[in-house]
Formats: structure tokens, sequence, C-alpha cells
């Protein structure tokens, strides 16, 4: 085993500035040394290989491919590549969903572990929106498709991303800085210093990062006044690391990093209008023609996306006040690696973070004053360990790896609502239709006596989840050029946690409750749900017991599981490998931390995600290593699937028995000469809930009329092509320019795919089934398939020393939305109004890099 610190990443750039078909590193990478440009080494299966070489499928991005394409975070990594996507709804810290072959978990709630596992040098981050800070002195970044768990610290149950910042070099004093500014006054600077204390011994390396810019998206109240923007960017971030490397072979490195965020996320556009509001119910009960709408292009067709499209043009979001966030994130991770023998190594990887945020934002996204989030005070504190031997025997046939990994998470989230002073007159205006406006412009009032305006109360979320696992990874060299590959983990999970009420000021729901005999009967339910709104409802009343009223509870969930893979690869000649594997993944399953997850006495667990995946796969170098081309067929089946959805009114959180997801991807590289790099990628998708996805859970409304459709924001089709241009004009100046285009086809983006049907529904067709299939769409439910253009162009003065850039990020300014769901109490059924969250409109600037 090689003992010496390889520059890979100066391999990995020289082969392309582009994405290459690369794979995972170790937390402390030895690599072997290469003079070909066209070789990568990395330690996907921890320890050094070439790329092509490894069995897996793994999309590696080098840094200079982040520079081109402006990728300042992990959710644009979606512009390189094909099989990853991404979206984020309203929150700055919780609302991050990745996908990866089409399959995610919808967040919103701090209960949910991310299908896609994300590690920071090596460290597991247990929630998405703990890892949105700044990119900056990344090495690489890798996106590993399918299952993964046998070797990394946590299982995961559709892939995981990889981030690799660059590491301390222990013999040169150096670094870099990099200013820019671009549209919406958009002011960067990024910047790292590397300096040895003890030459080729003991180095340390300061990096920072600061970004601000203002919101793409304005907020107007229901008069049509600004009062703000939201989807801005006020951030920082510092990360400082101290690296070592003795003689004794004992090498390592300590980090420890803080970031701040002040990002206003996320303002909602009404893509689709209640019927309620053209229908005069809002101004019958004197909320205005418009319901408190700021924006006027809303519309009443089934789709809407040309009005979506105007809206998103003028950027304009409703609201009665602009979101606000403040969101603190400290780290330290520790890494020791150290050889008992000349082929064996023993290393240790443990980390500390803690997560703070405090929000606040209007959730029913319009400009009436009907449901505040007043504060949103959120802790994640997570601590893991891990604990590796590995190495070679039988003369290097046989690479073996053996570990542990240990973490502890708690969560603490208090969200602290509020009944704002319209909150009477909407649930006049929902009621009007079936009452013909007879019970006036506020119903609870008129009942009870009293006006549910100024409700507020807090409720608390609180987890402690430990994972413990051991697991395995061998590689065996069963004849010259075949190698089979077995890997296993046994994990056991232990969750407890729970809903308590710190804090309670409603008058509204004792008193509608009170007041039932004085209702029609046919109007109870309603005034129930309304009265008593399950975010701001007193918890364990005694009527709760009868009725589906808000109970606290506390919780335990337990369960362990096996995961295991097996790979069979063959090198038919040095360039061409063929592999196939099967893996058995899992994710764990928990308690759903929400406050009606106990109504009606209702088990608040979720089960575990398992998946088992099929895939085959071909990796090849052609044309004297000019074309490298990549392809992999896959098929994952997914039982247990663990669902979010919003209702409207709550959230509500299942298990589909079955999904599916199969499909076929390609990536490769082409270099017809020095100054020309070429790259291109697709995926085939069919990532969907089979016909018969409902299996025991078929009487289930919300599970059975999934059955049939895609799953949320998983393209049949996505194609990435990218080139790089260098053209020196002297000896030491260089133009460069550089595009990128992703193309995605149609795709759903809401959980639910048609209106689930009314019980007068189901008994008018026969069945609940027959009632699905002649429901309708959810409205504006599919997403028209869209392009998205990066360019890139400068010149690099002094031998790549200094450079000025210009750039333009989705040149044809593509109007999309990332998350569609429905407003909150804005309607039901057919009848409710659909709201979008926006992603990121054109933006460009101008970049002044520096390097020391």
């Amino acid at each position: 085993m090689t003992r010496k610190l390889a520059a890979y990443a100066a391999g990995l750039m020289a082969c392309s500035s582009f994405t290459a078909p690369a794979f995972a590193q170790d937390a402390a990478p030895r690599a072997v040394p290469v003079a070909d440009d066209n070789v990568i080494i990395v330690t996907a299966t921890r320890r050094a290989q070439d790329v092509q070489d490894i069995p897996l499928a793994v999309t590696a991005i080098s840094p200079q491919a982040l520079e081109n394409q402006g990728v300042d975070n992990i959710q644009e990594v979606t512009t390189l590549a094909p099989s990853f996507s991404s979206s984020q709804a309203q929150i700055a810290s919780g609302s991050v969903v990745l996908r990866i072959r089409g399959v995610g978990t919808t967040s919103n709630n701090i209960g949910f572990e991310s299908a896609v596992g994300i590690f920071i040098d090596g460290a597991y981050q247990s929630r998405p929106g703990v890892a949105l800070s700044e990119f900056v002195d990344v090495e690489r970044v890798e996106v590993l498709r399918g299952p993964q768990g046998t070797t990394f610290g946590r299982n995961t149950s559709a892939g995981a991303l990889t981030i690799t910042n660059n590491r301390p070099d222990l013999s040169e004093f150096g670094g870099f800085v990099n200013a820019g500014y671009g549209s919406f006054d958009e002011i960067s600077l990024q910047g790292a210093v590397n300096v040895p204390i003890v030459q080729d011994t003991l180095a340390l390396r300061v990096t920072g990062a600061y970004r601000e810019r203002d919101g793409f998206l304005t907020v107007v109240n229901g008069a049509g006044t600004e009062i703000g923007d939201t989807n801005d960017v006020d951030q920082y971030l510092i990360r400082t690391q101290l690296g070592w490397d003795t003689e004794s072979g004992l090498r390592g490195r300590l980090i420890a990093d803080y970031s701040k965020s002040k990002s206003s996320c996320c303002g909602a556009i009404e893509l689709y209008q209640s019927p309620l509001v053209p229908g005069g119910a809002f101004a019958a009960v004197g909320l205005g023609a418009t319901g408190g709408n700021g924006q006027t292009t809303v519309s009443n067709n089934p789709f809407g996306q040309p009005e979506f499209e105007q809206a998103l043009d003028d950027r304009i979001v409703s609201a009665n006040f602009a979101p606000r966030a403040d969101v603190d994130n400290f780290g330290l991770t520790g890494e020791v690696e150290f050889p008992i023998s000349d082929s064996a190594d023993v290393i240790f990887i443990g980390s500390y973070r803690k997560f703070e945020s405090l929000e606040a934002y209007d959730s029913d996204f319009t400009a009436l004053d009907v449901f505040n989030v007043d504060v949103l005070d959120l802790t994640i504190e997570t601590f893991t360990a891990e604990l590796r031997l590995q190495g070679e025997a039988a003369g290097g046939r046989l690479n073996y790896m053996i570990g542990g990994f240990y973490s502890d998470e708690t969560l603490d989230q208090s969200v602290s609502f509020s009944l704002g002073e319209d909150y009477g007159e909407q649930v006049g205006a929902l009621l009007f239709p079936a009452t013909g406006g007879a019970l006036g412009p506020n119903p609870l009032t008129l009942f009870t006596g009293v006006d549910p305006a100024g409700t507020t109360n807090t409720n608390r979320f609180q987890q402690d989840a430990q994972s413990y696992s051991i697991f395995t990874h061998n590689s065996f060299e069963i004849t010259d050029g075949l190698e089979l590959t077995l890997g296993a983990r046994y994990s056991f999970e232990d969750k407890q946690g729970g809903f308590t009420q710190t804090a309670v000021n409603n008058q509204i729901c004792p008193a509608v409750l009170g007041a039932l005999a004085g209702i029609p009967a046919s109007l109870q339910p309603t005034f129930i749900a309304l009265g008593c709104f399950g975010f701001t409802a007193p918890a364990d009343l005694p009527q709760a017991a009868a009725l589906p009223l808000v109970r606290t509870f506390q919780s335990q969930f337990d369960d362990e599981e096996l995961i295991y893979t097996a790979r069979l690869g063959y090198e038919f000649a040095a360039p061409v490998n063929l592999y196939a594997s099967f893996t058995h993944g899992y994710k764990s399953g928990g308690i759903n931390l929400d406050t009606t997850a106990g109504v009606g006495g209702a088990d608040p667990r979720f089960q575990s995600e398992e998946v088992d995946a099929y895939e085959i796969g071909l990796k090849s170098r052609l044309l004297d290593d000019a074309l490298t081309v990549n392809i992999a067929a896959f098929h994952e089946e997914f039982s247990n699937f663990q669902v979010l959805e919003f209702t409207g009114t709550a959230f509500q959180t299942f298990n589909v028995p079955t999904a599916k997801s199969t499909g076929l991807e390609i990536e490769g590289l082409i270099r017809p000469n020095d100054e020309l790099t070429f790259n291109f990628g697709g995926t085939f998708l069919d990532a969907r809930y089979p016909e018969d996805c409902a299996g025991n859970q078929a009487a289930v409304v919300t599970v059975a009329s999934l059955c049939g459709n895609p799953l949320t924001n998983a393209p049949d089709i996505v194609a990435v092509f990218g080139g790089l241009w260098e053209k020196p004009i002297n000896d030491s100046t260089e133009f460069f320019l550089a595009g990128q285009i992703r193309l995605e086809d149609d795709q759903r983006t809401s959980t639910q795919a048609i209106v689930p049907p009314s019980a007068a529904q189901i008994a008018a067709a026969g069945s609940l089934q027959a009632a699905i299939d002649a429901a309708p769409l959810i409205i504006g439910d599919v997403q028209d398939g869209k392009e998205f253009i990066n360019l890139r162009a400068g010149l690099r003065f002094a031998d790549g020393a200094f450079s000025l850039e210009g750039f333009v990020n989705n040149l044809t300014d593509n109007v999309t939305r990332g998350v569609t769901f429905n407003t909150t109490l804005r309607g039901s059924g057919a009848a409710n109004s659909r709201s979008a969250f926006s992603l990121q409109p054109r933006t460009y600037g101008v970049v002044l890099r520096a390097k020391f």
C-alpha cells in the first residue's frame, strides 16, 4: 500500500474541468501518483484506484467545473449531474429535498432523514439543511448513485453526496482570493491561505467566504405595497484546518468551521386561484376581491403555467410580512490515520456539529393576516464516530475493510404559531358557498362569541436518536481481470421523541367544542377542523378521546437491519470494464414530529424504507483515451417508501408499500485536442408508484391515489451537455469559454397526483379505485420541460495566477417551480388554491480571481 500523499486532485483537474465519471474519496486518502492526465485516482472503496476500474456509478465534479458553472452550494450540483436534483420549500433550515434517480424524501419534518446522505470530509451531515453553507476551497464533489452503506458511515436508500475540501499543504505557502459582483447587487468574496508551520509535518489552512444578494422576489401586502423581498442571500463561512503527517506514518487533520446565514427563504407564488375568490366569497366577508392576494396574474386555468410565468416575471409574492431567518452552524471534524503494518491502516473519523436556526414566516402565503409562524427555533446536535481497519492481503489480491460507526443526534424544535386578524373572515369565505353567507363574515365568532384573532401557542418537538453499526467491505481478484466485491452492514436504530405543548393561548377551540350543539350537524366537522386548527389547537383536551383533536405524545422507535452488496467486475482490456451489482439498502424509519401525528390515538411512528437495487454498467476509454463513455442500467424496488404530504391544513406522513425506479444513465467526455473538452450525460428514468403500489393499504386514500403516477420531481429524461475551450493567446495568457446546458422533461412537482375523492364520490363511483380513476389532476401539478443554460468566459493571466471572468446563469431566464402545494387554508379539494416555490431566474456578473 502506497504511503505517499498523491496529488490526485491535480490529476482530476488536468483530466477535465467538467464532470467526469468518478468516485468517492477516503477521509484521509493515500493515492498512487500517476503521470497520465486521463487517469483519475480516487478511493471510492476506501483504497486508491483508477476511477474507471471501480464498479460503481458516480459523478465526480472538479473545483474547476464548480467555478465554470457558478455552483455555490449543494442545490446547484444539479447543473452538472443529470441523475441528481434538488428543491426547497418555505424555510431555510429544513425544507431542502435532494433526489438521486428520482428518489428522495420530502422534507418539512425534522423526524425524517434524507434518502440522499451528505458527507463532508467523511463526516455524515444529519439533515440537508445543515449542509447548505458555501462551496469554497473544495477539492471535489461526488454524487454516488444508488443505495450506500457498506463503505460510508450511514445508510442511505437513494445515494450519497460527498464533499471533499482541500487539505492543508504541508510543504508550500499559498492561497487564493476571489471577488465577484452580479445581478440583484450580489457581492461575493472567497479566499484561503495555507501556511506550513513545521515543514512537511504540520500546516494550517484557513478558508473564508462571504456572499450577499438582494432577493429576487418582492413581497407585497394586500394593498400592493412593497414590504420587503425574499429569496435573498446573506451569509458567511470560515473554516480552519490543522493538518499533519509524521515520520511514524500518523497522519490526519482537525477541522473547525462556522457559518452564519440570514438569508430569507422562501416566497411562494400563487399558481392557481381558488374559485372562491372570483366567486365572490372573499369579497362577501370583507376581504377584498382578490382575497388579500397582492398578485394579479394568478389563474383559474387548470394548469396556469403562462400566468405563473408572468407572476414570476413580475417577481411578486404576497404576504403580510417578509420571511426572516438567522442560522448558526458550527462543526468540528477530526480524522486520524495510522499504519499498523506495511499493508494495513487504522482510520478514525469523528465529528460534532451544532446547528441553530431562528425563523419566522407568513404560513398562509397570502397578504391576508391568517396564519403565521412567529418563531421557529430549531437546534440539532450531532456526534459521529467511525473506526476502520483496512488493508491488503493475499499478495495484494484481497483488499479488506472492517469497521464500526456510531452517531448520536439530538433534535429540539419549538414552533410558535398564531392566528391573525383575518382568520375568522377566512373561515367565513371558506364556508360561504355551503351556507350562502347565512353565517356572516365570521362564523366562528357568531356561534361562540370569541374572535380567533390573537390565538397563539408553542409546540415543541424533541428527539434523541442513536445509530450503531458494524460493517465490512472486501474486494478479491479471483483471476486476472475478474474481481468480486462483497460488503455488509448491520445497523441498529434507537429513537425516542415526541410532541409537547409549552404554551397555549387558545380560547376559540374550547368555545367551538362547547357550542357544537348549536351548530348544524353537517357543519360540525368543518367547525372542529377550523376552530381547532391543528397547528394552534390546545393539546389533550378531554374531547380528544372522541374527536380528531391534537394530542401530545411520546414514542420510541427501534429497528435493526442487515444491508449488503455484491458486485462482480471484469476488465476485458485495459480501457474497458463491465460490472454487475446487487445491493439491499435501508433508511431508518422514525417518529412523525408533527402536531397532528397523534390525532385519534394514531401511532406517530413511520416504518423504515428498504430498497433492492440491481445495476449493470460499462466503463470505457476509447480512441487513445480521447473518448470516455460510462453506461449504467439500474432497477430499484423500494418497500415502505416514506412520503410526507401537506393537505392545506396539516402534514400527513405515511409509507407507500411499493415504489420503483428504473433507468439508464450515460456519462462521458470527449477530448478532440488539448484545447477542447466536451462532456455529456443523460438519464432516462421511470421512477413511479406502480399500479398496485398500495398493497394492503388499498383503502387508504392518500396511498391509493398515488398508484400509477410518477414520483415527485422525477422527469423521464434529463440530459446535460457542456464544452470548454481553452485557447492560449501567448506564453502566459489564455482565453477560455465554458458552457453547460441541462434539459429536463415534464415532471410532477407535488406529492399528491390527483385530488383525493370525497366519501360521496367514492359511494357514487362504487369503489375507492373507481373514484380515484375519475378524479381530476391536481391543479398545476405538472411542470413543463425546461432547459437551463450557463455560460462563462474570461482571460487567465500569468499562467493562471489571475483571471477575469464574466458569467450568466439560466441564460434563457426560465421560469421554474421546484415545489407545488395546496395553499394553506385557501380551499379544499378541487377548489383549493395552488401555490409554488420558484427557482432562481437569470443571473449574471463578473468575477476576479487571484492565486498566490
